[in-house]
């Protein structure tokens, strides 16, 4: 096996790829292509033995598991000298935090929660700070649902709004940026926003030329079986989609209870239909059907190393406005520059609030991706596997029963897209349905050991 075959097997085929496309902007002989499951992965575009060691170097000092480099050591370099900055070991580096939507104009309508996305990159744009944005936007196209785009315009930026959950890759908008002069933001996910960074250690044309990084929170990534198999339940079978909203708001229902909105071909004819997500298989995220393996494996909850950090406020204070609201974790001083101009404009609402909030608006979160990423690396080793070096080290000590929960999550992001596979070629979705049955039967039977556990423990504190 040769050196940059091991490189693969150990990123790659062990699950810690997050298909990011980094290896494609600095080698242009890996490309990125989606594997049977719908995951983007590198692949070769020349022999092996071609790769030389100078090559292999460089590729891995920008993989964020092989990095001598983390999210709290980045952090700290591009914000600790901030003035007034404070650091929070949950969330970062923070200037303010805040939850709270945009007044102004469709942005919030458009937007999956309170609008910020779209609307400080608008603001940015508009204000002569950067000259263009990368974004995800739809194709249109079957194979390919969503792509990383450059927008050069208000209108094209507007384009980008919403949340999609479903794999992109950067490499070949950011051989864009390196062809075309000027300065832009960047909008993603943890895992894109840290290998920019890396990237841009080893490519001094990204750090210079994009100056804003706005990072999202996300629970975990997903395939594009995700988008299929939603759609698939409304009647579009797999390669029969053509766009799907992933988060549609329902005037009826509290943000954190959306729909989806799908449209391609049904018996011939093309269609789009509109249903609830709870009506639907699949939209439990704490089950992670189609996840990504490599979320299994970060620590970085709240994008650390972005400028400015956006995510759902998933706070019962909040959750009951059906428009959405944003949290907001702001590092850079000209973003909140643009907050305080706009605050006095009336264009944006904002409250201000402390770091518990913060906390407990992804609460769930934190326990995945931190709490307990410390048992799954525990299992690995066990298993005499290779991980990755966290923030988080590995051992075994949390509760049974959430013991119990991890091994069920693993077992279900493992199986489904095997069992995925086997249903699309049988063409019978009732086929998966029947074989994740009782894995997710498996999982909710846990969740009610651990609700009467909590119901019993608080019984017994009230009669003390």
């Amino acid at each position: 096996m040769t050196d940059i075959e091991k490189l693969l097997s150990t990123i790659v085929d062990n699950g810690y790829s997050f298909g990011t496309g980094s290896w494609s902007v600095i080698n242009e002989y890996i490309k990125m292509e989606f594997n049977e499951y719908g995951e983007y992965v590198p692949t070769l575009a020349k022999s092996p033995e071609l790769f030389t060691e100078e090559e292999i170097k460089l590729l891995k000092s920008v993989t964020l598991q092989l990095s001598n480099k983390d999210e709290s050591s980045i952090g700290k370099e591009l914000f600790a000298d901030t003035p007034n900055i404070k650091h929070n070991q949950y969330i970062g580096y923070f200037l303010n935090l805040y939850v709270g939507h945009v007044v102004e104009g469709n942005f919030r309508d458009n937007g999956s929660s309170g609008g910020f996305g779209t609307w400080i990159l608008k603001e940015l744009f508009e204000n002569g700070y950067i000259d263009g944005v990368i974004h995800v936007t739809s194709t249109n196209k079957n194979e390919k649902l969503f792509e990383y785009t450059l927008a050069k315009t208000k209108e094209d930026i507007i384009k980008g709004a919403k949340t999609k959950y479903y794999p992109v890759e950067f490499s070949e908008v950011l051989k864009l940026v390196k062809k075309n002069p000027g300065k832009y933001a960047i909008i993603g996910l943890p895992s894109y926003i840290m290998s920019l960074r890396l990237l841009s250690e080893v490519e001094p044309v990204l750090k210079e030329r994009i100056v804003y990084t706005i990072g999202l929170v996300c629970g975990h990534q997903k395939s594009t079986k995700f988008a299929e198999y939603l759609a698939w339940q409304c009647g579009i079978k797999p390669g029969k989609l053509e766009e799907i909203n992933f988060r549609k708001k329902l005037d009826y229902l509290p943000s954190d209870s959306y729909g989806i909105e799908v449209y391609g071909e049904i018996g011939g004819e093309k269609k789009r239909v509109t249903k609830e997500m709870r009506e639907l298989s699949g939209g439990n995220w704490g089950i992670g059907m189609f996840k990504v393996n490599a979320s299994d494996f970060t620590d970085d909850v709240m994008n650390e190393t972005a400028d400015l950090t956006l995510g759902d406020a998933w706070l019962k204070e909040y959750t009951k406005d059906s428009d959405g609201n944003n949290i907001l974790i702001v590092r850079n001083p000209t973003i909140q520059k643009i907050l305080d101009d706009a605050l006095k404009k009336n264009a944006i609402k904002l409250d201000q609030v402390d770091e518990k909030t913060i906390y407990q608006s992804q609460a769930a979160h934190f326990k995945h991706s931190q709490d307990e990423l410390a048992y799954r690396l525990y299992k690995k080793v066990q298993n005499n596997e290779w991980v990755p070096k966290k923030r988080i080290n590995p051992h075994k000590d949390i509760e049974f029963l959430r013991r119990k929960v991890q091994d069920c999550r693993i077992k279900i992001t493992k199986m489904a897209p095997i069992y995925y596979k086997e249903a699309v070629q049988r063409d019978d979705i009732a086929y998966f349905n029947l074989k994740m049955k009782p894995l997710i039967s498996r999982y909710s039977n846990v969740y009610r050991m651990i609700k009467v556990k909590n119901k019993l423990h608080k019984l017994l504190k009230g009669k003390k």
